[in-house]
């Protein structure tokens, strides 16, 4: 048996799956775009075909060398062997890691993952992919089309599977713009202002404040020193849509979500299929569309207005189905998802490129 393990890094904590390839790679073959006017396929996957999944709810750390490759194996080995020991296996074929901030803090990822995942399990096909790029394998498998990624932070990505195109994705502070870390900060300077009494303020949203954190003027020494800023500012996203309703700087604070990112799938989607008049199928995928309609119905009105030519596809997986669809065709000698420095690092056997 040939077992795959596919792993997904985020905000919110570390997600593992061990599959089988051959089995992971099944069902009606997912044909190339007819946008794009291929006629490759490549298989979809499934997360019914996962052999198990193990979660934890701790979050990999960031250091000064960026993502640390010692607190992600402390977790994934352990989790790893757990799960082959369920399964009566032995050694992982091809593993394949998407990580939130692997593009621009992935450097000790890169660095040690290798070496450390081939000592350790045997492994000797690795993928190292920003979660992005999990998270568009998970929606649309190998096909063309553009993934819109959204959770704490937000990401857009695109492919004509020659070249990735990307926007956003640069984290809280310089981006990630739309995303629940962007919604929820938003929300919660709404309520700072009205307990200011400045213009822009929401007194609906200064009750939810209060109601989560505590009174408004400790809401900083309560956020600033917190290592987990992001989730915690992405954790009063869905207060904001509760309140929109009723509440007009709610209301357009998710608007201004929702244009922020039609603008960012905008700018990736693939340029063949508007020159050839064919749509560009769009997923949106990522816990922040479970907020649902106050959100989406925004999103859908500025998908039409920014990005006509779109076709919104359902997201066919997560981003954990995705990393185990990549490890997958990576050990079966399948995948086509172009590689990239940063979004789509692969080590293959007598390859350490």
């Amino acid at each position: 048996m040939t077992w795959v393990l596919g792993v997904d890094s985020g905000g919110s904590g570390l997600r593992v799956a061990l599959a089988a390839a051959d089995q992971a790679l099944t069902g009606p073959a997912v044909s190339g775009s007819a946008a794009s006017g291929s006629s490759a396929s490549a298989p979809a996957v499934s997360d019914s075909v996962f052999s198990g999944s193990v979660v934890s709810r701790v979050p990999v750390r960031t250091g000064a060398r960026g993502i640390e490759a010692d607190h992600l194996l402390e977790q994934l080995l352990p989790m790893a062997e757990e799960l082959l020991g369920r399964a009566g296996g032995t050694r992982v074929s091809a593993v394949a890691i998407g990580a939130a901030g692997m593009a621009t803090l992935g450097d000790d990822l890169r660095a040690e993952l290798p070496a450390a995942l081939e000592r350790s399990l045997g492994v000797r096909r690795l993928a190292l992919a920003a979660d992005g790029v999990t998270a568009y394998a998970g929606a649309l498998g190998q096909r063309t089309g553009a993934v819109v990624a959204a959770g704490t932070g937000m990401i857009a990505l695109g492919t004509d599977l020659s070249r990735w195109r990307r926007a956003d994705g640069w984290g809280h502070l310089l981006g990630d713009c739309g995303g629940g870390a962007w919604i929820g900060r938003a929300g919660l300077e709404a309520g700072m202002r009205a307990y200011d009494g400045r213009r822009g303020g929401s007194a609906v949203l200064l009750e939810r404040l209060e109601a989560v954190f505590g009174p408004a003027a400790g809401l900083p020494g309560r956020l600033y020193p917190r290592s987990d800023r992001p989730a915690v500012l992405a954790s009063f996203a869905p207060e904001v849509a509760r309140c929109s309703a009723g509440d007009p700087v709610a209301a357009a604070i998710l608007r201004d979500a929702a244009r922020q990112i039609a603008e960012a799938a905008a700018a990736v989607c693939p340029a063949e299929p508007a020159r050839s008049g064919a749509r560009c199928e769009v997923a949106l995928t990522g816990g922040l569309f479970k907020m649902g309609d106050p959100l989406l119905t925004p999103v859908r009105e500025e998908f039409a207005a920014l990005l006509p030519s779109a076709a919104p596809v359902p997201a066919a997986g997560d981003p954990l189905v995705g990393a185990v669809l990549i490890a997958s065709a990576l050990a079966t000698g399948s995948l086509r998802l172009p590689p990239h420095p940063q979004l789509l690092r692969v080590v293959a056997e007598q390859d350490t490129r």
